[in-house]
């Protein structure tokens, strides 16, 4: 039996179980993929201080994000195609959030209808909205959110445009996927999987297949995707959405300081410092690297969250000390999901919480909300 101990585990498990081109789709960025890699390497130049003889007892990493008690200061992030690294993934995913007490947030993209979470979970959620050229499909999408329960709508503000995913093309991920010889052998060669999707009616868009006008299967979604995504979105945008949700409002994919103090200006609740995983921009500064800039230019004007090459608790004390007041992750938990299903992002969850606790607690720390930039060596951020 495979002894997990870090998220790394999860990940060399997950690549064994989960069919290449699903696999590739999560793991992997635009172009060099070299800002995917740098959100990821950047983390270990930072430095902590180590602190002894302080009272360690009574730990806690209970803190708020955007007014919503959490276990510690992290949500699973928006993941497109999360259905297809697991059968059913969002659910068993939100299943697992909700059990562990952190939020989870449904992409549009998503394999589970808003509906479905909302079934299987009973709880509130929140949901990442894609701006699109159909507005009445996007005030249908944002009422449906309402009926289910979401309490928070994520704005992603950086896919205006597609980056290029080498890796997909090559893997012939289109919508439906490009049934290739390759593809074929390499899905025979993953039982445990093709036997749970084999189990679920779950294996198309769940929000737009049967809801968009004139998408009805995943032949015409393609189609329909590839002109949707609305290059002309900008911040008059902002806030009709704002206005027409009514609701809180988390704006992702904030890298400039000079777009942070724009979103503290929206209106919005939270902003979340993303170069969406290093699938976009490819040459961008990493998120932890522009973290802190980000925050100080905004201060307390608005809540400042960032996702991004986290895989390890560390990492979120590090986010954390550089002025996030929260953390989003998604490979980690898609690692998990692919690995053990949502044993497996319980598992992500329960590393991530140990590392977090330990770490803090050599650092001086008993209470996350009191960590700040103290924790780490001068000259290392």
């Amino acid at each position: 039996m495979t002894v997990i101990t870090n998220i790394e585990d999860l990940r060399i498990l997950a690549k064994k179980r989960v069919p290449r081109m699903f696999y590739d789709y999560a793991d992997s960025g635009s172009w060099t993929e070299g800002t995917y890699r740098a959100n990821e390497i950047d983390f270990q130049r930072i430095k902590l201080r180590q602190r002894v003889a302080v009272n360690m007892d009574n730990r806690s990493l209970r803190t708020t994000m955007a007014g919503t008690s959490v276990a510690m200061p992290v949500a699973i992030a928006p993941t497109g195609l999360t259905g297809m690294q697991h059968a059913d993934g969002e659910m068993l995913a939100a299943l697992a959030a909700k059990k562990f007490g952190i939020p989870f947030t449904l992409s549009t993209m998503s394999i589970c209808s808003i509906e479905d979470i909302a079934a299987a979970t009973k709880a509130p959620f929140w949901f990442q909205l894609y701006w699109m050229r159909d507005r009445d499909f996007m005030d249908r999408l944002m009422d449906r959110a309402k009926a289910a329960g979401v309490t928070a709508l994520m704005l992603t503000l950086d896919l205006q445009v597609l980056g290029q995913r080498h890796k997909d093309l090559k893997n012939g991920l289109t919508a439906p996927p490009k049934p290739t010889l390759t593809n074929i052998l390499n899905l025979m060669m993953k039982p445990r999987w093709c036997l749970g999707m084999a189990g679920t009616k779950r294996h198309s868009f769940g929000n737009l297949v049967g809801h968009a006008k004139g998408v009805s299967d995943m032949s015409s979604l393609g189609a329909w995707t590839r002109e949707q995504f609305d290059p002309k979105l900008d911040w008059n945008d902002v806030e009709w959405i704002k206005k027409r949700w009514g609701g809180k409002l988390i704006l992702k994919g904030i890298m400039d300081a000079e777009d942070a103090k724009l979103a503290a200006n929206s209106g919005a609740d939270a902003m979340i410092v993303s170069n969406h995983g290093g699938r976009q921009l490819d040459g961008a500064p990493s998120s932890i690297e522009a973290l802190p800039t980000i925050a100080d230019a905004v201060g307390k004007q608005i809540e400042v969250w960032m996702d991004g090459g986290i895989r390890s608790g560390q990492d979120v004390l590090k986010a954390r000390a550089l002025g996030a007041q929260g953390t989003l992750i998604g490979r980690s938990f898609l690692y998990g999901l692919g690995a053990m299903g949502e044993a497996g992002v319980t598992k992500c969850l329960e590393i991530i919480a140990k590392e977090l606790d330990v770490t803090m607690a050599f650092c001086g720390h008993t209470d996350i909300n009191t960590v700040d930039k103290s924790i780490l060596l001068p000259g290392t951020f």
